[in-house]
């Protein structure tokens, strides 16, 4: 019997786990929220979903063409389809989404966030408080997407790359190994178990380079409407320079709290088969990334509004808790929220939102763990 799993969103990610599951041998649902159903009538007027072989004149794997099991519109038919659910969407969605999803969960289901960025947490907090105590699901936090992917056309994909595993962890931690092992069904690639989801939100991969390259060269990205290749073009001596300090205050930060974080470099490295010697040397020849001629354009690009706000915010948080000075931090915070006229400082994902505040470094630790 083929494993079942349901694909809650309909954007880049979505479409691109709706088939690579599918061509992994599995079973698919895959959502489309009222407003943002489109794809779901591009697939049903094609058939499926097609991959590329080629874009932007260079080849690509996992070309094909693929049929979803299933498409709906209807949440609650979608919870019921499956017990694995994939949430590929951006962090701002995982709330009202979770809202919408909980009178339709039920005990022993699986919440997989790509990317998590600390939303298990937020979830359970909206659990208790929506008075859904005794309900009994797992989440998972997964550092990023699998995939370098973007939708080129109507149920058209073109992924341009996949890495080479993907690190997850679980909420409750006690469960990484039973939800793994239910995962490992459906993904193409294999998970790899972090100890804790504040561990998998320090780990994601966006940190260091999207929000701050993003800010630096937001002139640049304006006044040339994104049209080169941002890995390459945004990346300088000097803004590798700025990121190396930016990364030093990750890194004191999962010390301070007991963990050992990968660096940004072995990350890198090891995610997509690389043997670089700086992140700069990473963002100049990475060929997954090489192959994407486009840029952010705005202030208002998901590099800043979800990473800065996501990704960024915690680290803050975390920093103020445990008094670690973050500067680089701290100033690409303040220039997303004049670029952007709000304070992501209150409106990112505060220890307030994860339900963590009130507890010491050391509390918080113990409850993730």
């Amino acid at each position: 019997m083929k494993p079942r799993v349901s694909v809650i969103g309909s954007g880049n990610a979505g479409l691109t786990a709706a088939y690579h599951f599918t061509l992994n041998g599995a079973d698919v649902c895959l959502y489309g929220a009222p407003g943002y159903d489109q794809p779901l009538t591009d697939i049903e007027h094609h058939g499926g979903i097609r991959a590329l072989e080629s874009f932007n004149d260079a080849p690509l794997t996992y070309a094909g063409f693929e049929k979803c099991d299933k498409v709906s519109r209807d949440l609650a038919e979608t919870l019921a389809y499956a017990d694995i659910l994939v949430l590929p969407v951006p962090s701002f969605a995982q709330e009202p989404l979770f809202i919408e999803m909980l009178p339709h969960l039920r005990d022993g289901q699986i919440i997989m966030l790509m990317p998590g960025n600390y939303g298990s947490l937020v979830l359970n907090r909206i659990k208790k408080e929506q008075g859904y105590h005794s309900l009994d699901v797992t989440f998972v936090d997964a550092i990023s997407i699998p995939w370098a992917t973007r939708i080129v056309g109507p149920a058209e994909i073109a992924i341009l790359g996949m890495k080479q595993f993907l690190p997850v962890a679980a909420f409750p931690a006690d469960r990484i190994t039973h939800a793994i092992e239910r995962l490992q069904r459906v993904m193409p690639l294999p998970l790899k178990p972090l100890r804790n989801v504040i561990e998998a939100g320090l780990e994601n991969v966006n940190f260091g380079g999207h929000p701050l390259l993003t800010t630096l060269n937001m002139g640049l990205l304006e006044n040339f409407d994104g049209k080169f290749n941002y890995y390459k073009d945004c990346c300088s001596v000097s803004t590798a320079k700025a990121a190396a300090v930016m990364e030093a205050e990750r890194q004191s930060i999962g010390n301070a709290l007991g963990l050992e974080l990968q660096s940004e470099l072995n990350a890198m490295n090891a995610l997509y088969d690389m043997d670089c010697e700086s992140v700069y040397e990473v963002n100049r020849t990475s060929e997954t990334h090489g192959k994407l001629n486009s840029a952010p354009n705005s202030a208002s690009n998901r590099y800043i509004t979800e990473d800065a706000a996501y990704l960024l915010v915690p680290c803050y948080e975390f920093a103020q808790l445990l008094e670690i000075n973050t500067p680089i931090i701290t100033s690409c915070l303040h220039i997303d929220n004049a670029y952007n006229d709000t304070n992501y400082f209150e409106n990112g994902r505060t220890l307030k939102l994860m339900g963590l505040d009130n507890k010491s470094a050391q509390e918080i630790m113990d409850f993730v763990s």
